[in-house]
């Protein structure tokens, strides 16, 4: 679906744009979408201004922020615009559960999906700039491999994943991972937000 305005919004990142369309679709949900781009999250002060304004031109609007506490004041903008924001403390956790997030967490894993992987020199290069040497001592500094996370809507992005690797000097790890996660913190967000869980 998208947002033609009449139905209630899920807007939030687009790192999981398909899973999300994927899982609308799957149960039927009348609810609309909307995706800001994920590498805003590179920035606080890009994230917020993208997240607000887009909330703001949809005021009056039954929304589902779905996002994680990317941002510092992301519950206050949240409570600003009368939405409510899905549980989780970023995609990862939203995707995995908090349990299984801390774990891979504790054992060093720098997590790597899809959108981000075909994106990485990109986004790498709005942070670092072209200095490989400075993104190798940052992520070697306290991750130890780099986890790459397939769910059922992902592509091949099998060279991107590499190349990011290479390009951070980790061990590249792949791991497929179910959608049961992420579309039970979706459902708990829409059936809240029909209880009357927002304002």
């Amino acid at each position: 679906m998208t947002d033609d305005g009449t139905l209630p919004l899920i807007l939030g990142c687009g790192i999981f744009r398909k899973e999300v369309a994927y899982l609308v679709r799957k149960n039927g949900w009348r609810i609309d979408t909307a995706f800001i781009d994920s590498g805003l999250h590179y920035s606080f002060h890009k994230l917020g201004r993208g997240l607000t304004g887009s909330l703001a031109k949809r005021t009056g609007r039954e929304i589902i922020v779905f996002y994680g506490c990317c941002h510092p004041l992301m519950d206050r903008m949240v409570a600003d615009a009368h939405a409510i924001r899905v549980q989780g403390q970023n995609c990862i956790d939203i995707l995995l559960g908090r349990e299984r997030f801390d774990r891979e967490l504790a054992a060093g894993a720098y997590f790597l999906l899809e959108d981000w992987a075909v994106r990485w020199d990109e986004i790498t290069g709005r942070v670092f700039g072209s200095r490989p040497e400075i993104i190798q001592e940052i992520f070697q500094g306290d991750r130890r491999t780099m986890l790459a996370l397939r769910t059922p809507c992902s592509g091949d992005f099998t060279a991107a994943a590499e190349r990011a690797a290479t390009l951070v000097g980790l061990p590249l790890i792949w791991e497929d991972v179910g959608l049961d996660h992420l579309e039970e913190t979706l459902r708990v967000a829409i059936e809240s937000r029909r209880e009357g869980g927002g304002d």
